[in-house]
């Protein structure tokens, strides 16, 4: 507990005002571990104003270490909205920023989701790889975990050939059909395939250009992000503290060099998508119904 800090140093409205500042979950836990009622109370009426979703969030989020930025000296401009300050020369991110950046996040790919639409995940850096494919598996949507192939938007038509390339290969190989040639024919073929198995691996399920893309850290995959603002299609993106979410849509600033800060943040995004995806059939069914009750009423 900060020294100080007592019920007598400060009137209920000032302790309440102060207290709305402490937005990182460590300081107000400091604090509640304090065996002053007085402080107790007043965290209680300070916390009473956030919703209990968004204060459960923003434990996870510190749980997964999110709020860990980067040097000062490497910081971007366009991130110091979503700061709170500085530890040991680290950036700190403010994670009710961050809470309510990721909440509009989801939102906007539950609606993708709900269309039908396709989203790809962008994820090349060692720290993210898992985490793109564990989470992609799951909704069967198409990823990058490695280095992003110039052309993969923008030139789309092409990529499309080496895609139904890889599926054709890959599918003789598994019925036997390449039995038919020789020993050296077939060691250049399974070379082939795994030289596009390498890049377009995580790709099959893109049958057009996607409706939008999550990226981890996009000044890495600067070139993606590229293709997609060419393209106008809408960027979600983990940006740490050197990136400039000006170019993206729908920021999340957090860590994005930490493993357990990258899998959280993924695995929200990916449970916004199937929850919007399941949603998409009830929703039809319930305008299905609502038609066929009107055209009974008209026959009437």
């Amino acid at each position: 507990m900060n020294r100080g800090i007592t019920w007598k140093a400060f009137s209920p409205v000032t302790s309440v005002r102060w207290l709305k500042r402490l937005k990182q979950p460590h300081q107000l836990r400091n604090l509640l571990r304090g065996s002053n009622r007085s402080v107790r109370i007043i965290f209680a009426s300070a916390m009473a104003e956030h919703s209990k979703n968004e204060s459960q969030l923003i434990d996870k989020l510190f749980a997964a270490g999110a709020h860990f930025g980067l040097i000062r000296s490497r910081r971007h401009p366009s991130v110091k909205p979503f700061l709170f300050g500085i530890k040991n020369r680290v950036e700190i991110f403010d994670l009710v920023k961050t809470s309510e950046a990721l909440l509009t996040a989801k939102n906007f790919v539950k609606q993708i989701g709900a269309s039908g639409g396709i989203l790809l995940f962008v994820g090349g850096k060692t720290e993210a790889k898992d985490a793109i494919r564990g989470g992609t598996g799951s909704i069967s949507m198409p990823y990058v975990a490695g280095r992003w192939l110039g052309g993969t938007l923008t030139n789309f038509a092409e990529i499309r050939k080496r895609i139904a390339k890889l599926v054709e290969l890959t599918a003789q190989r598994e019925r036997g059909e390449l039995a038919k040639y020789t020993k050296k024919e077939r060691v250049l073929i399974d070379r082939e395939i795994d030289r596009l198995q390498e890049f377009f691996s995580g790709l099959v399920t893109l049958t057009a250009l996607p409706k939008a893309l999550f990226v981890v850290d996009p000044r890495r995959e600067i070139n993606a992000v590229r293709e997609a603002r060419h393209l106008k299609i809408p960027i979600v993106a983990l940006a740490s503290s050197d990136c400039n979410v000006h170019e993206v849509d729908y920021p999340v600033p957090g860590n994005d060099a930490s493993k357990a800060s990258i899998e959280f943040v993924v695995s929200e995004i990916v449970s916004a998508f199937a929850e919007g995806r399941k949603a998409a059939p009830a929703a039809a069914a319930a305008e299905s119904g609502a038609s066929e009750a009107g055209e009974v009423t008209l026959r009437r």
